[in-house]
């Protein structure tokens, strides 16, 4: 049908927005990923989103449920199917941020492409760690939009998700993004691009298939030549923000916040192996271990929290205009002790990693496993002082007061012991002979093991810019059910696997740790079904690991955990928005706001694949 008869009385203005009122309940999206069925109607939808667009304060970023409430009542006043919802926020979205990537030069744009724009029979392009090295061959549509946009002087990249394009802006290298994705990519790039503050448009392609799919081939042409015009107005973003805390770790700022003291040989591309040390003093080894580690991998998520949260207290000039410049004004003591959050992170995960025997972090083989179990011990105990270090040096012009350290100095001790007690709860029960675990004990753990550096991060930022004992309270609310939310989303996630840290399905089952799905599990399943779950771990020689996979997700799936459990990320996640609803100012609370939206990220509930009775061992199944 034609929007010509629909309202002109779109409401988009501020009483949309999350400055001004508490969030709304919050409805799943996922399966409404309609793309309008001709030409006809996309054009006259993309038109009709261009002046909606028009009437949005473009001050700060949208977030997800501003721009779903603007879709829906868009739909609904034209009386269109609230299947297009999805392919309206994106509309939506590019047309809001099509002024601010406009002053974006082209060289500073990153064009990204997917790879089901190929022509899936016999094409020749090769992979490597970015995405598809196109050939050019002629059979499909990309070599065509790569040409225009490396015309232009776009860097272009083949590949998909979010993740590699936001390492991408983070590392510097480019300001905005345009693109062609399916709706499912182009639903998690909200989340992780586009409520960061960068400037992205997009053209969805016109089925989620991956094979052999189309596209709106003009709009994206359309799209990639959008001319170069300096911008007049700046929406707020966390790039630079983003950008600084990456920065932090890069080897000129380490020595400049934490020189060394032993040894300054160079940090290498490759991580050290034992070899590579040979010739250090080995006094200096362990210096030179513990900051190749603290280096490399990592999304520094925690450094990044106080440096926003410092910036929010104190004006929010990081995220305006001239962002650039108000980053690097930041203090010294601010920028060490965001430094010192990674720096007990990373100490807690090489000791984390000896515990689970993990053999890969980042992609490199875990420190332990290169290095053996005693040097792993003691580079982790290096770091906790390391981080113990950053707090307390002060610089003779440092403006930042003595209690304010002190205060910052007590949060992160009593983070850190509280994280102890939540992963030694862990070991515990692992190392236990009775394998039965509630939910309400599983959460108590979380609540242990992950919300306190959340909430050390916070109010670290927060006491540094100020007096914070008015905000403690909901800090300690906001990241006991943000850190909670999280783990919950972590565990469904471990049935995913984890191709960057080399880590196959079922990790959490296979290691005997507690988690909510197992808790949850025990409390629905009963007789046979119990029995046969729980001798999964008391009796894992009578399994292959895949025949223990396979069961253990059948029986979760019988007794709907993965359900249960994103139920209780939903509880979690609305509990953490309430307080963020309450607080002052503006800048902090949309600061929480997007913790909550990129932090929480929904991963793919796992199917169950079919097991043959054969393939069960007889003394497994239940007796009729």
């Amino acid at each position: 049908m034609s929007t010509a008869t629909t309202s002109n009385n779109t409401s988009t203005s501020a009483d949309t927005r999350a400055d001004s009122a508490a969030r709304p309940a919050r409805r799943k999206t996922s399966h409404l990923k309609d793309v309008p069925a001709t030409l006809e109607l996309r054009e006259s939808l993309r038109s009709r989103c261009a002046e909606v667009a028009k009437r949005i304060d473009r001050s700060v970023p949208l977030t997800k449920d501003q721009m779903e409430q603007i879709a829906r009542r868009f739909l609904e006043e034209a009386d269109l199917p609230e299947g297009y919802l999805g392919w309206m926020m994106v509309m939506i979205s590019s047309e809001f941020w099509k002024d601010q990537l406009a002053s974006v030069p082209p060289e500073r744009r990153l064009f990204l492409l997917p790879h089901c724009l190929k022509h899936a029979e016999g094409c020749p392009a090769e992979y490597d760690q970015f995405g598809m090295n196109c050939k050019e061959c002629g059979a499909c549509s990309i070599a065509d939009f790569r040409s225009i946009a490396e015309e232009m002087g776009y860097r272009v990249l083949v590949a998909e998700g979010s993740p590699v394009v936001l390492k991408i802006i983070i590392g510097g290298y480019v300001d905005a993004v345009v693109g062609v994705a399916c709706l499912n990519v182009l639903e998690k790039a909200i989340d992780k691009v586009l409520l960061a503050g960068i400037p992205c448009m997009a053209v969805p392609l016109l089925s989620s298939d991956c094979r052999n799919t189309k596209v709106d081939e003009s709009w994206v042409e359309q799209m990639i030549r959008t001319p170069y015009v300096p911008a007049t107005h700046q929406t707020k973003s966390y790039v630079h923000l983003m950008r600084a805390a990456s920065e932090l770790f890069a080897p000129d700022a380490m020595d400049e916040l934490a020189p060394r003291v032993r040894d300054q040989s160079p940090l290498g591309v490759s991580a050290v192996t034992a070899e590579s040390i040979e010739k250090l003093d080995t006094i200096a080894a362990t210096e030179h271990i513990a900051y190749d580690f603290l280096a490399r991998g990592g999304k520094h998520s925690r450094p990044f929290i106080t440096l926003a949260a410092y910036d929010a207290m104190t004006g929010g000039d990081c995220t305006g205009e001239n962002g650039a410049a108000a980053v690097g004004a930041l203090p010294i003591t601010v920028r060490r002790a965001a430094m010192s959050i990674e720096t007990f992170h990373k100490a807690s995960l090489v000791h984390d990693d000896i515990e689970d025997d993990d053999a890969f972090r980042y992609g490199q083989p875990a420190v332990h496993h290169r290095f053996g179990l005693p040097t792993a011990i003691n580079v982790g105990d290096y770091l906790i002082g390391l981080g113990y270090r950053l707090l307390s040096r002060r610089d003779a012009d440092d403006a930042i007061s003595s209690e304010a350290r002190v205060d910052v100095l007590d949060a992160l001790a009593t983070a850190h012991t509280r994280l102890a007690e939540g992963q030694g709860a862990e070991l515990l029960w692992r190392d236990s002979k009775s394998r039965q675990l509630s939910p309400l004990d599983a959460l108590k753990v979380y609540a242990l093991k992950t919300s306190p550096a959340f909430e050390a991060a916070l109010y670290s930022g927060i006491r540094l810019a100020g007096d914070a004992e008015a905000y403690r309270k909901s800090i300690r609310d906001f990241s006991r059910n943000l850190g909670v939310a999280f783990q919950i989303l972590n565990d469904i996630g471990d049935w995913t696997g984890d191709d960057h840290n080399k880590l196959a399905a079922g990790g959490d089952l296979f290691g005997g740790r507690p988690t909510i799905l197992w808790a949850l599990a025990l409390e629905a399943l009963q007789g046979d079904e119990r029995a046969l779950l729980i001798s999964l771990v008391e009796n894992p020689a009578a399994y292959s690991d895949t025949e223990r996979l396979a069961i253990a997700t059948r029986l979760y799936h019988s007794a709907g955990v993965f359900d249960t459990a994103m139920q209780l990320v939903d509880k979690h996640q609305a509990r953490a928005e309430m307080v963020a609803d309450e607080l002052e100012p503006e800048s902090l609370r949309r600061l929480l706001y997007f913790l909550v939206d990129t932090v929480l990220e929904r991963p793919e509930v796992p199917t169950p694949n079919v097991i043959s009775l054969s393939s069960v061992p007889v003394n497994s199944l239940p007796v009729v």
